[in-house]
């Protein structure tokens, strides 16, 4: 192909990606799109995140806690704290600080934990205790209120307020009821079975007890009268909210996390005890072959032998020997009695005949001690290699 065939084959490509590149942008129509990546780290680290920045707009000042060390910085008057979560871990002494700071003028607001039980006359909530509330299951009231004739909405909870026609509705929990069977209740908001809002006078300040704190959570915050409910508890006070009372401690955390990586560890820990105590030394190298002598050998059989038979056995096969040799060198010596035995092996061995009846006489029993089974056979060896 010559130089002209390329050249117009490089214009007819050029010629169609232009006329393409034209018919696409009289064709496309240009628009915008929200993509939604989902709740921020800090919304997901917060889940009272929207009610923060909605008490921000009402012009309140907002701060949020951790924990209840923050409580003797917080000036009581018009200040309201608010207490969403966990608080099983309170102490008496916590409390006792956290009515003070009420007394003193304070708006408290906590979420109520747990069921009261009526045999132990006690929750596991030490500050619902200490206000005198109870709650209960709503399924459980003995004597529920009877609903009200033709109520709309029974299942969301209704605050009466002075002045106003209509009620104010909030999604509270259902499930939950709050009694006060001591009547010290200022106010209260109803569903239409159970009561799941309750306020007393606490000295100059107020506490306000709910049976949950979910309908303020980014979820459920603009829904009903949620966002307003919120606000009216608030009013014109500096609100501060705590809703971790206790973080997890690191054991916790690594449970949650890594519990594959924390059965391994406990495993490598479990084989290396198994393995450094099944010896409780240093290993012995097995002596070499070589090493042994014609002496070792002798020793090693005579203590086998020892524990085999006993003493007796010992000290009977070197009499037997002894009386071997005496027979070679004197003819007849079994024919003689023992004390003509006993003077013939003095005249051949040199040992006096009270040596030789020590030596050679039967040993009783009992078992010797090392030292005279010793001498024992000392006394047999020299009268055997005297003769």
């Amino acid at each position: 192909m010559n130089r002209q065939r390329w050249l117009a084959v490089g214009v007819f490509i050029a010629v169609l990606l232009i006329a393409l590149s034209v018919y696409l942008y009289v064709k496309a129509t240009p628009y915008q799109a929200d993509i939604d990546h989902g709740p921020s780290p800090e919304a997901q680290a917060n889940p009272y995140l929207a009610a923060e920045h909605f008490l921000r707009k009402q012009n309140l000042t907002v701060s949020h806690a951790n924990s209840l060390d923050i409580l003797p910085t917080l000036e009581p008057h018009q200040h309201s704290l608010l207490l969403l979560g966990d608080r099983y871990n309170m102490t008496p002494r916590q409390i006792d600080q956290l009515l003070n700071w009420t007394r003193a003028g304070g708006r408290l607001l906590f979420v109520a934990q747990s069921l009261w039980d009526e045999k132990t006359g006690q929750s596991n909530d030490l500050l619902l205790d200490r206000v005198q509330l109870h709650q209960s299951l709503s399924k459980d009231l003995k004597d529920p209120p009877p609903a009200i004739d033709n109520d709309p909405y029974p299942k969301l909870t209704k605050l009466y307020l002075e002045d106003e026609n209509a009620p104010a509705y909030a999604g509270f929990d259902t499930a939950f009821h709050l009694e006060d069977p001591k009547n010290l209740a200022q106010a209260w908001a109803n569903s239409g079975k159970a009561t799941h809002m309750m306020q007393l006078n606490q000295g100059l300040g107020s506490i306000t007890v709910v049976t949950d704190a979910d309908l303020w959570k980014t979820p459920a915050i603009d829904q009903y009268d949620n966002a307003w409910l919120l606000w009216y508890l608030t009013a014109d006070t500096n609100v501060t909210v705590l809703f971790n009372t206790d973080h997890d401690d690191l054991l916790t955390l690594l449970l949650r996390y890594f519990p594959q990586a924390l059965v391994a560890l406990f495993a490598l820990i479990g084989l290396g005890v198994w393995h450094v105590g099944v010896r409780q030394g240093p290993l012995l190298e097995p002596a070499p072959r070589a090493r042994r002598q014609l002496q070792e050998h002798l020793r090693a059989s005579a203590d086998f032998m020892l524990r085999r038979n006993g003493q007796d056995h010992l000290l009977h096969a070197l009499q037997q020997d002894i009386l071997r040799r005496v027979r070679r060198r004197h003819q007849g010596y079994e024919q003689l009695g023992v004390a003509e035995q006993w003077l013939v092996l003095a005249r051949l061995t040199g040992q006096p005949t009270r040596a030789i009846s020590q030596a050679m006489s039967p040993r009783p029993k009992q078992r010797q001690s090392s030292a005279e089974f010793s001498r024992q056979v000392a006394h047999l060896q020299t009268l055997r290699n005297a003769l």
